[in-house]
C-alpha cells in the first residue's frame, strides 16, 4: 500500500493499575499522608531514569521512528552535526552491531578536562556558549547525560591535539577514566551505548527508521558525509533533493524551487497530489509537528503569490498539491517538548515571511513558465473548492437530517472535559469492522480515552475517485466527521487512529480500502504518525494452568509443544473473542503497527497497482508470490 510496516510491534502504554489500599490491622501508613517523610529530593541521574518521558519521549520497543532508542540515537547524532555547523569535520560515522551503537565525528573534540562533565552532569556542555556554538539542537544540556543515563554501557572517547580521554558509564555512573597520548587518531568526539534492558525491557532496532534520520541529516546538511554500516548518505543540493526524493518518479507540475541562505533555506513544488506536505527543521532537528518556521514559510509562499498575480487567492487554492520543505537556524529555539518535534519560537515569523515572499516573487518573475503552471493549479484549486464547498453542504446537511451525533460513533469521556489539543494527544480512535467486532469493543476500552467506530461493511473503493467521491458517499463522510477532518487534517480530534480489523480475507480487504481512502486524501494521517494497524492474537492455547495467545503460527507451534494437553482456539475474527479477554489487547498488552511512508512518490505506484484496474498484472502477482510460499 505504499505504507512500510513492521511485522509486529508492542505499543508501550502506560500502567492502568493503582496502588491498593492497606489492609486494616496491617500497620501500613494510612494512604495519602502528606507530611515532611513524603518529600523526596531525586538526584538528576535519578530523575531522569524514573521520569523517562520528560527527557526522551515515549519508550517504545522501536517499532515507531519517536521511540525512545532512535532519540538517544538521534541526541549523540546531533552533537556530531552541532560540529558540522560550526565547520568543524566533515564527515560521521554511526555503526551498530546487535543493540550497541556508536557515533563518531570528526570535529574539534569535547575538551578533554571537561569530557566527563560534559556527558554526565546535567546542565554542563559549550552549547551555552553562542561564540562556540551558535546554531545547536541541543541547546539545554541534557540530551546526552539522558542516553549515559538511560545506557547499561556508555562510553565517550575524545581526541584533542595528539591526545584522548575516555570514559565508561554504566546506568550515568562513571566505571572508568582512561587517559594518554594517541597521535595518529583524527581528532573528534565518539560515543558507544546500549540502551539498557531494565528501562528499555524488549526492542529491536529498525534498520529504515535509522537509515531515514541519516538521510534527512544529510539533506539538511549539505556537503556532510553520514556513513552508517559502509552505507553513505551524502547531499549536494539540500532540501531540494529532499523533495525530488519524495516526489520519486511522478513529474511534478514545474521544477522544485530552492532558495538557500545563511540561516533559511526553503524548497517547493505543486504535485497532483490532494493537501499540502511539509518537512520542516530547525538547526538540522526534524520538526515533525511542524510548528512557528512552517507556520511563516506558508504565510510567505502565500503573500508572494499574491502578490506576482496581484489577487488575493485563499490560503488553501495556493498550497493545495504543495510539496515543500524549510529549514531555519536559529539561536536559543524554544521547541514545545524536549523531543523537540514542534518549534514554539515566535520571533522567527518577522524574518521568515518576508524572506520566503521575497525569493517566490523573484522566482515567478524569472520563470515565467512554470509561474504559468504554478497560477493555473491555483485557479483550478479555486474553482475546485468552489464546486466542493457545495457538496460539503450538501454532505452536513444530509447527515443532520439523519442523525444530531454521528452514526456508529462511540465517543471517549476525554473528548466532553478536556482543552481541544489535550485531549486528542491522549485518545485513540478504533475503527472496527462491523457490529460484531464493535460489540466487543465497546464494553472491552477504556471510556475515557478509547473511541470506537462500528464500520457498516466494505467502504467505497476511493482510488482514482475524485475528492467530492468521499463527501457523497455516507460511510467515508461519517469517518471524516468521526476524526473531524472533513475540513482538513487540522482538525483531527485523535492522536491515533487505528484500523482493527478480522484476520481473514474480509479483513483484510477492509484494512486495504481505509488504507487507500487515508493514503490518497490524508496522507498527512501516515506522515505524521497518526495511523495505526491493530494486531490482535490469531491463537489461544490453552489447559486448565496455562493461557497463551499467539500472533503467528510459529507462536502457536512454540507453546503448544510448552503447554501440556492444550486446547488451541483459532480466532477468525474480533467478534469470536470475548469482551474481557479482548480488553487486554486494547490495554496493556495492545499491539499496534504504524503505517510508514517511505516516500510520497511510492504511495501513488503502490496504490495503482493493488487498488486499481490493472487485475491480470495483480493476479499474476498474486499466483507468484503463492506459489513461491508453497515452494
Amino acid at each position: 500500500m505504499g505504507a512500510n510496516t513492521p511485522r509486529s510491534s508492542r505499543a508501550a502504554a502506560p500502567s492502568k493499575g493503582r496502588s491498593k489500599a492497606p489492609r486494616a490491622g496491617s500497620g501500613a501508613r494510612a494512604k495519602g499522608v502528606y507530611d515532611e517523610s513524603a518529600i523526596q529530593t531525586l538526584d538528576a541521574l535519578e530523575h531522569i531514569r524514573l521520569r523517562t518521558g520528560m527527557y526522551i519521549g515515549r519508550l517504545g520497543d522501536g517499532s515507531h521512528p519517536l521511540d525512545g532508542i532512535y532519540v538517544m540515537l538521534k541526541e549523540v547524532v546531533d552533537n556530531a552535526i552541532d560540529e558540522f555547523i560550526m565547520g568543524a569535520g566533515k564527515r560521521v560515522e554511526v555503526k551498530r552491531e546487535g543493540d550497541v551503537v556508536c557515533v563518531r565525528d570528526f570535529g574539534r573534540g569535547i575538551p578533554l578536562g571537561k569530557l566527563v562533565d560534559c556527558v554526565s552532569q546535567i546542565n554542563t556542555g559549550g552549547k551555552y556558549n553562542d561564540d562556540v556554538f551558535q546554531f545547536s539542537v541541543g541547546l539545554n544540556g541534557v540530551g546526552t547525560k539522558a542516553v549515559n543515563a538511560l545506557s547499561s554501557e556508555f562510553e565517550a572517547t575524545s581526541w584533542r591535539d595528539g591526545r584522548y580521554r575516555r570514559a565508561t558509564f554504566s546506568q550515568g555512573k562513571l566505571l572508568r577514566d582512561k587517559k594518554g597520548r594517541d597521535a595518529e587518531a583524527r581528532t573528534g568526539t565518539e560515543v558507544r551505548f546500549r540502551p539498557d534492558p531494565e528501562i528499555f525491557s524488549a526492542y529491536t532496532w529498525n534498520e529504515e527508521f535509522i537509515e531515514h534520520r541519516l538521510a534527512y541529516y544529510a539533506y539538511l546538511n549539505a556537503g556532510l558525509s553520514l556513513d552508517y554500516n559502509g552505507r553513505k548518505f551524502l547531499s549536494q543540493r539540500g532540501l531540494a533533493d529532499l523533495l525530488e526524493r519524495e516526489i520519486g518518479e511522478e513529474e511534478p507540475l514545474y521544477e522544485v524551487v530552492h532558495c538557500r541562505g545563511d540561516r533559511l533555506e526553503f524548497a517547493f513544488t505543486h504535485t497532483h497530489n490532494y493537501g499540502e506536505n511539509y518537512f520542516s527543521f530547525v538547526n538540522g532537528q526534524y520538526t515533525n509537528d511542524g510548528g512557528t518556521h512552517q507556520s511563516a514559510f506558508r504565510e510567505g509562499l502565500l503573500k508572494g503569490v499574491n502578490e506576482f498575480a496581484g489577487k488575493n487567492f485563499a490560503g488553501e487554492d495556493v498550497r493545495d498539491g504543495l510539496m515543500g520543505a524549510v529549514a531555519i537556524k536559529l539561536q536559543d529555539p524554544v521547541f514545545e517538548s524536549q523531543t523537540k518535534n514542534k518549534l514554539g519560537s515566535t520571533e522567527v515569523r518577522a524574518w521568515v515571511v518576508p524572506a520566503v515572499r521575497e525569493e517566490v516573487v523573484r522566482w515567478l518573475h524569472t520563470n515565467k513558465a512554470a509561474a504559468e503552471r504554478l497560477l493555473e493549479k491555483v485557479q483550478a484549486n479555486e474553482r475546485i473548492r468552489k464546486e466542493l464547498a457545495a457538496i460539503k453542504k450538501e454532505a452536513k446537511e444530509r447527515a443532520k437530517k439523519v442523525a444530531i451525533r454521528i452514526p456508529k460513533l462511540t465517543d471517549c469521556k476525554l473528548h466532553y472535559d478536556r482543552p481541544r489539543d489535550k485531549r486528542r494527544e491522549e485518545t485513540t480512535l478504533f475503527l472496527a469492522e462491523g457490529d460484531s467486532a464493535g460489540g466487543v469493543m465497546i464494553p472491552s476500552r477504556d471510556v475515557y480515552t478509547q473511541a470506537i467506530f462500528t464500520l457498516k461493511g466494505k467502504p467505497l473503493n476511493c482510488h482514482g475517485q475524485k475528492r467530492d467521491a468521499i463527501y457523497k458517499n455516507e460511510e467515508l463522510y461519517n469517518i471524516m466527521r468521526a476524526l473531524g477532518i472533513e475540513d482538513g487534517i487540522d482538525g483531527l480530534r485523535y492522536n491515533r487512529v487505528v484500523i482493527a480489523t478480522d484476520a481473514d480475507v474480509d479483513g483484510m480487504h477492509i484494512r486495504n480500502l481505509l488504507l487507500t481512502f487515508f493514503l490518497r486524501y490524508f496522507e498527512e494521517l501516515a506522515l505524521k504518525g497518526h495511523l495505526y494497524i491493530l494486531e490482535t492474537p490469531l491463537f489461544r492455547v490453552r489447559n486448565k494452568r496455562h493461557t497463551r495467545y499467539c500472533y503467528s503460527e510459529a507462536e502457536r507451534d512454540a507453546a503448544m509443544a510448552e503447554i501440556r494437553g492444550p486446547e488451541v482456539t483459532r480466532f477468525k475474527g474480533l467478534g469470536e473473542i470475548s469482551p474481557q479477554e479482548f480488553r487486554r489487547f486494547i490495554g496493556e498488552d495492545m499491539r499496534l503497527t504504524p503505517v510508514t511512508v517511505d516516500s510520497l512518490g511510492e504511495v501513488g505506484k503502490c496504490l495503482d497497482f493493488f487498488m486499481g484496474k490493472n487485475t491480470p498484472e495483480r493476479r499474476e502477482f498474486i499466483v507468484d508470490n503463492l506459489a513461491t510460499e508453497v515452494v
